[in-house]
């Protein structure tokens, strides 16, 4: 048996609740052998976050330095922050025949759909603006100038939902949890893959 590992990509605008959906749902799907992409980052440490398991956080000048070297195999600059997605392990997780989740933003899509067009896309909407602006002041985690620059961004980060494969709107929290699984389980069992996975099986199949 052939194991072959697929790139599912997570998107949505800030305050969504895509984080905690994604932590959520690794939690609660242990055994679906998939591995939360760890992204490297130029913005400060928030309270509770741990460098090497929610980020790696690095200064501006050693993110450049990765640029020039070609690191990334994807990077994008928002609110005046860098984020990008290492190469080498990604690289070396689908090697391993298992599959990897990439919370991203939509420039970061694009880039991985022209290395992987055969990754998955996954945007995530709030039930309402009302609602996502709640989130954001809920959370505590920025001052009220950059919940309003999020908010003037959200128009423009909506805007790219249609070049995604998928659509989850967040309202329910448990059922945009298995609305996840059930993308991840069908992706799983497209022929594609499944003809790679069960390579040796199916030529015995097919033998007279």
């Amino acid at each position: 048996m052939i194991n072959i590992g697929q790139i599912f990509i997570i998107s949505a605008p800030s305050g969504t609740g895509k984080s905690s959906l994604i932590k959520a749902f690794l939690k609660k799907e242990r055994s679906f052998q998939i591995k939360k992409s760890i992204s490297f980052t130029t913005r400060i440490m928030r309270p509770r976050e741990r460098n090497g398991i929610d980020y790696y956080f690095v200064s501006k000048k050693k993110f450049q330095l990765m640029i020039k070297k070609k690191k990334f195999l994807e990077y994008a600059k928002v609110f005046n922050n860098y984020y990008g997605t290492s190469l080498k392990k990604t690289e070396l997780v689908l090697s391993q025949g298992k599959d990897i989740l990439l919370d991203i933003d939509w420039q970061g899509s694009i880039q991985i759909k022209k290395f992987f067009p055969n990754s998955k896309s996954i945007f995530l909407l709030p039930p309402s603006k009302k609602e996502l602006l709640n989130r954001l002041y809920k959370r505590n985690q920025d001052k009220e100038s950059i919940i309003l620059k999020r908010m003037k961004n959200f128009f423009l980060e909506i805007s790219h939902y249609l070049e995604y494969d998928y659509l989850i709107i967040n309202d329910n929290f448990n059922y945009s949890i298995s609305n996840l699984k059930s993308i991840i389980q069908s992706s799983r069992l497209l022929t594609y893959y499944q003809n790679i996975k069960y390579k040796y099986l199916i030529k015995n199949l097919l033998k007279k």
